[in-house]
Parts: structure tokens; sequence; C-alpha cells
């Protein structure tokens, strides 16, 4: 009997340190976890105040390029206006002389024609007139084909614009200082005249056997 109660408390005995370690581990292991835990959220804490900052500094650098943008354009709206307005000025003082040339016998200029009607703004930068001619011109410090086909559709308009043409035959130019996807030459074909403004002078480019499409 007496060997069977030591066997006895010696099993109980181990069976409470056993017991004893493993509350030691899980105690250890919530600890551990809880650490692990706090690190996750710590670790989540500074990865959304990252990505925070860099929203922020995302939203700084938008706001900061859209100003810069802003600004570019603006100062590439005012060279080109000042160009476009030293281009009008040259193109219309030789305007009457190299049309007459080509048998347009234009007797005064006007430039900045503008206004509103049924419904459409329109604007012209140079017209060239007689008593039974107009010629429209259209003056770009750079040409490109998307601006020829602009024009050509305000061309046809042109005698609802200004009613008071609107027994006049209708011809078309475009003025240049640069042309780029071979404007001028597509400009010659769709029957505009094409002026190139170089230096301080404009000249017609068209040959001379060349007629004029009439837009109305």
């Amino acid at each position: 009997m007496m060997e069977t109660a030591l066997n006895f408390e010696q099993v109980w005995q181990l069976f409470r340190e056993t017991d004893h370690r493993f509350q030691e581990t899980d105690r250890k292991f919530q600890e551990s976890q809880r650490a692990l835990d706090h690190r996750f959220q710590e670790t989540d804490r500074k990865f959304r105040e990252t990505r925070q900052e860099f929203q922020e500094t995302q939203r700084a650098l938008d706001r900061r390029f859209q100003e810069t943008d802003r600004k570019m354009r603006a100062l590439q709206n005012l060279f080109e206006g000042q160009w476009g307005k030293l281009m009008e000025s040259l193109v219309e003082g030789d305007l009457v002389h190299l049309l007459q040339a080509r048998d347009v016998r234009i007797m005064d200029t006007s430039t900045r024609r503008k206004g509103h009607r049924d419904g459409e703004n329109y604007e012209f930068d140079i017209v060239a007139h007689n008593g039974e001619e107009i010629v429209i011109v259209e003056v770009k410090t750079t040409l490109r084909v998307g601006h020829i086909d602009a024009f050509i559709r305000r061309l046809h308009r042109a005698k609802r614009y200004m009613p008071e043409y609107r027994t006049h035959r209708v011809l078309g130019a475009v003025a240049y200082l640069r042309a780029e996807e071979a404007s001028d030459q597509y400009g010659q074909r769709q029957g505009l005249f094409v002026i190139r403004a170089t230096g301080d002078s404009a000249a017609i480019v068209n040959s001379k056997d060349f007629r004029p499409r009439k837009f109305g």
C-alpha cells in the first residue's frame, strides 16, 4: 500500500508540475502574442502615417504641378498672343500688295473681326475686301493641318456670320511663321492662298498659276 501511495503522490506531483509548466508556457505564449499584436498595431499605425504623409506630399506636388502648368500655359498664351499680333500687323501691311499681285483687287482690310450670331461665336484675324470679293486670312505662328480644317469650316459659314458680305465671293488665306505637318502644301491643295512671313515681310508661296477656291 505504501508503495502505491508513493507512486500516486509522485504522479500527482508530476501532474502539478506539468500543469504549472503548461500554464507558464501559455502565459509566455500570450505575452508573446500580445507583444506581436502590439508590434503589428505599431507597424500598421506607422504604415498608415507614412501613407498619409505620402498622400499629403502627392497632393502638394499635384498642386504645385498644376500651378506651374497654369503659369506655363499663361506665359505660352501671352507669347503666342503677342507673336500673333505682330504676325497680323506684318501680314496686313503687305496683304493688299500681295493680293493685288494675284489679280485680287483689294481696297482695304480690317482686323479682329469677331461677333456672335445664331448661337455661335466667330472671329476672323483679317478680312480684306473690295466690292465683289472678301479674302479672309487666318494667321498662325505655327500652322498645322488641324488649323486649316477648322478654318475652312468657318469660311463656309462666313456669309452667315457677316451678312453684309452675302453677295461677295469668299476666298481664304492662311499666314504662318512656321509650318508643321506639311500644312503649307495642304493649304494650297485646299484652295487657300498660303502666305509665309519672312523677317520683316510676307510672301505668297502659291505657284503663279494657282487659282483660289471660292468658299461661298
